[in-house]
């Protein structure tokens, strides 16, 4: 870590009179292996390195400041100083905007994280790719309605970072994750259900194959004989999965850059009540569990958790330090980049909703009737986080007396992301930590329009 950042370090140091400069230098290392029909369909293990670098030119309250950026998949001195080269040019040429800026330090202290398995680098390829042949073939022989398994997977990750820049930012952070996925089809008769599973952890050994393998079965077999239910109105209950792909969604709504371009249903909505006094919603990277977790932001500030909604009670956004300028505020150390090829913005991490009380099963009963939504399609194209419209497809089970019942399919759940906040009746205490920017967990939802026969 410490030759990446003095890399960093040095590119910031040839900083010119009048110029802020940012240094971004990444190194990591990736597998991926899929299993298909008892063989190794495909696998293939790579590292990478490279750098980022911001260039801004102008002064700090002038209204002509431009920046500059440039990137490459090398750490060659050659290429390096090519890439500064680029990223001056670059900035010549650009839009004046007088909110660009380099992140200045707030003085707030990183969290203590390990994000570091070092059981990570002690797995070898052979053993990544027999927990992938062998959670296939627990897969296709757990059901006698399991007909297929359409892949089994086996992921991981280790990334390097640091970052530097002319404003005082020194940062490094380094991570791993590993994964294993499998995607089960069941069948009775000509009809078939498709169902998932998968297990997350820091590296190979935290990942249950049975876990991950059980979970697809059922979800696939459960579906079997499902059929359309009458259109009316219900109370949904979310599968946790589910509640996660909504919140990674409506984390987009929460971001201040959407906000101050008027972007976001939350627009002039600071301190109004826009859910049900049960909702709490924090961003939380300090939380070692949470799959985005991380010691810096995107910018090199220290990530920290910020409650967006308290008690229903909008309380505010995540900021990077350029729509922190734009909306008149301070960053709230939210920076998010796609690595060293990438420009930070503003976005959630770790997005998840304080639990309640009741696991699944308790909501369930509480519920009583209703239908539970296993899985939704269409979110990207049916959820619009402008106007809040929301509708989406969608099956699960129904809910009578409390249980899950028959199967449905087929189905359109209609509404808005307004709405629906405003009508939470219930949110478990089962949270689960997902790939991604959000965690899930069970919750209830009242009053929803869904349409079927």
């Amino acid at each position: 870590m410490s030759e990446l950042l003095d890399l960093a370090r040095s590119v910031v140091d040839r900083a010119r009179p009048g110029e802020g400069v940012e240094a971004y230098v990444a190194r990591g290392h990736d597998t991926d292996v899929r299993a298909f029909a008892g063989e190794v369909e495909q696998l293939a293990s790579a590292s990478s390195a490279g750098i980022g670098v911001r260039v801004v030119l102008g002064a700090e309250d002038g209204e002509g400041r431009r920046v500059g950026f440039a990137w490459a998949g090398s750490l060659d001195p050659g290429v390096v100083d090519a890439v500064l080269a680029d990223a001056r040019d670059n900035a010549a040429y650009a839009t004046p905007d007088p909110h660009v800026a380099l992140a200045q330090p707030d003085g707030i202290e990183p969290a203590e994280l390990d994000l570091w398995d070092p059981d990570f680098s002690a797995v070898s390829t052979g053993e990544k790719v027999r927990m992938a042949l062998e959670l296939e073939q627990m897969v296709r022989g757990a059901h006698p309605r399991v007909r297929q398994v359409e892949s089994a997977d086996y992921g991981d990750a280790s990334v390097e970072v640091a970052l530097a820049s002319t404003t005082g930012i020194r940062a490094t952070t380094r991570r791993t994750s590993a994964y294993v996925s499998v995607s089960a089809i069941a069948g009775d008769g000509e009809e078939s259900q498709t169902g998932s599973g998968f297990s997350v952890g820091r590296a190979a050994p935290a990942l249950d194959l049975e876990r991950a393998g059980k979970d697809a079965v059922m979800r696939a077999v459960r579906l079997l004989g499902a059929g359309k239910v009458r259109s009316g109105r219900f109370t949904l209950v979310f599968d946790p999965r589910v509640v996660a792909t909504l919140l990674s969604v409506l984390s987009s709504a929460l971001s201040g850059e959407a906000v101050v371009k008027g972007r976001s249903f939350f627009a002039g909505r600071l301190g109004e009540e826009v859910a049900t006094g049960i909702v709490t919603l924090a961003d939380d990277p300090t939380d070692p569990r949470a799959y985005g977790a991380a010691a810096f932001d995107g910018e090199g500030l220290a990530c920290r958790r910020n409650v967006l909604i308290d008690g229903g009670v909008l309380e505010g956004f995540v900021y990077d330090s350029v729509s922190a300028r734009r909306a008149g505020t301070v960053s709230t150390g939210s920076a998010v980049r796609g690595g060293y090829a990438g420009t930070p913005g503003a976005g959630c991490r770790a997005l998840a909703l304080s639990p309640g009380e009741l696991d699944q099963s308790g909501i369930l009963a509480a519920v009583g009737d209703g239908v539970y939504v296993q899985s939704v399609t269409g979110v990207h194209s049916g959820v619009s986080t402008v106007s809040g419209d929301f509708s989406v497809g969608a099956e699960g089970l129904m809910i009578r007396a409390g249980a899950l019942a028959e199967p449905v399919r087929e189905v359109t759940v209609a509404s808005t992301l307004q709405r629906m906040l405003q009508s939470v009746l219930h949110v478990g205490r089962d949270v689960e930590w997902l790939p991604g920017a959000a965690a899930g967990q069970t919750v209830a939802v009242g009053d929803m329009q869904l349409s079927g026969s």
